[in-house]
């Protein structure tokens, strides 16, 4: 038995399945987690000593990288001040304005310690700004644990196979209305259905959490017209894909304005932090501004900022790393799909820039339903397979793969040959 088994048979004891959070639960692949002790570069080192290429970059934030050497020295140096103070903070206003002036669609950002607190509370927001209480979710989009939003959620909820989650009284969903992702006739007659009553359409801008699905052509535009059209406002959950795919997250990369958005992951570069934000006239309901209660003791904590600003400020100065992560997605993902066909597999990649699954499924995965046919034990020998090569990946079928400028050329080819070592026998 190897350290990370006898870490895991400890944890099970005192921790609810052994893990702080499901996505970390090897359940669906049949063995116990690795257990890490640390991270360099594109590479995670287990407690056994073992050293993977990782593609789950802490699910997102790594995007420059394990251990930057600019982002750990921001760090060491804040945390020489103290770590908490509970009070304002002027590296706070910085990032605030840093977000503001660069970003054309957020006006006004409150920073939170989370994606879920994000979300939670911009719906609050949109709900408190619009006088209406329904809110539109698409099936298999993620947005946090929140009552409200535990409705045909992807991600852990949907690797464990429970559809909603115990312990949410029905009224707490009752206004969450639930649309067809890529599908804007459905959510065009949940519009009509409601007769004024839709506070905001959330939407993942680009579909990670149950595995990477794009937006069609025209439907992140067509939802801004039906938004408009109803009085409705439109926020993107840009969580994951947030200073990603562009500076500007999906919002930039696809041309389509939000009236809200939320953010989380790299705008803490692996520190807890989350951050919403918007229109001003929308934003400047928020306590103590307006009505509309928010609140967290250690929201814009010094040491998360001093973490996040800095790669901000280094993605803002080094936008090229876009291009270099975009054609890294068409090398990596490009070339798995050449492997599929040359292995004649039925099975599918989807892809946007640095995020990317190999979906187990024999039709094309464009919505919660499709991303429900993927073979899940099919997905698990590839894991176990893909593991014992040294390649760390997320221990879901539906979860994203992400790609940081720290996984080199050579890495991405050695990952491709591990793939095809798998697919051509």
């Amino acid at each position: 038995m190897g350290r990370s088994e006898e870490l895991f048979e400890r944890a099970v004891k005192r921790i609810p399945g052994g893990v702080n959070s499901p996505v970390r639960a090897y359940g669906a692949i049949g063995m116990a987690p690795r257990f890490i002790s640390r991270a360099d570069g594109c590479h995670i080192y287990d407690v056994d000593g073992n050293s993977y290429v990782d593609y789950i970059d802490s699910w997102g934030p790594m995007i420059l990288g394990h251990n930057h050497p600019e982002i750990r020295e921001a760090v060491v140096k804040a945390c020489a001040d103290g770590l908490s103070f509970g009070c304002a903070t002027e590296i706070e206003v910085e990032m605030a304005e840093f977000i503001c002036e660069h970003l054309p669609h957020v006006e006004m950002v409150r920073m939170v310690n989370s994606g879920t607190e994000a979300v939670m509370s911009a719906i609050r927001a949109a709900r408190g700004f619009t006088g209406r209480d329904k809110i539109i979710k698409f099936a298999g989009c993620y947005h946090g644990h929140s009552d409200a939003l535990l409705v045909s959620a992807g991600s852990g909820v949907m690797t464990s196979g429970v559809p909603d989650s115990a312990g949410v009284p029905k009224g707490c969903t009752q206004d969450t209305m639930t649309a067809v992702y890529n599908d804007l006739d459905s959510v065009r007659a949940l519009l009509e259905q409601a007769q004024g009553q839709v506070a905001a359409v959330i939407v993942e801008a680009v579909g990670a959490n149950m595995g990477v699905v794009p937006p069609k052509k025209g439907f992140l535009e067509g939802l801004r017209s039906l938004c408009d059209q109803h009085g409705t406002l439109l926020i993107f959950d840009e969580v994951i894909t947030g200073f990603r795919l562009a500076f500007g997250g999906a919002a930039e990369y696809f041309g389509v304005t939000p009236d809200m958005v939320t953010y989380g992951k790299i705008i803490g570069a692996g520190m807890p932090v989350g951050a919403y934000g918007g229109r001003r006239e929308i934003m400047e309901m928020v306590s103590p501004a307006g009505p509309v209660y928010q609140a967290g003791t250690l929201s814009g904590n010094p040491i998360a900022m001093a973490a996040g600003l800095t790669q901000l400020k280094y993605l803002y100065e080094h936008q090229e790393v876009y291009k270099i992560l975009e054609e890294k997605g068409q090398k990596l993902y490009g070339g798995m799909e050449e492997i599929l066909k040359e292995a004649r597999s039925e099975y599918h990649v989807n892809h946007v820039s640095s995020l990317g699954s190999l979906f187990f499924a024999k039709e094309e995965v464009v919505d919660y339903t499709s991303a429900k046919t993927s073979d899940t034990k099919a997905f698990a020998d590839y894991f176990l397979a893909m593991l014992k090569q040294g390649i760390h990946l997320a221990p879901s079928q539906f979860e994203a793969m992400f790609l940081s400028t720290a996984h080199t050329d050579e890495v991405i080819e050695d990952t491709l040959s591990k793939v095809r070592n798998y697919f051509i026998k």
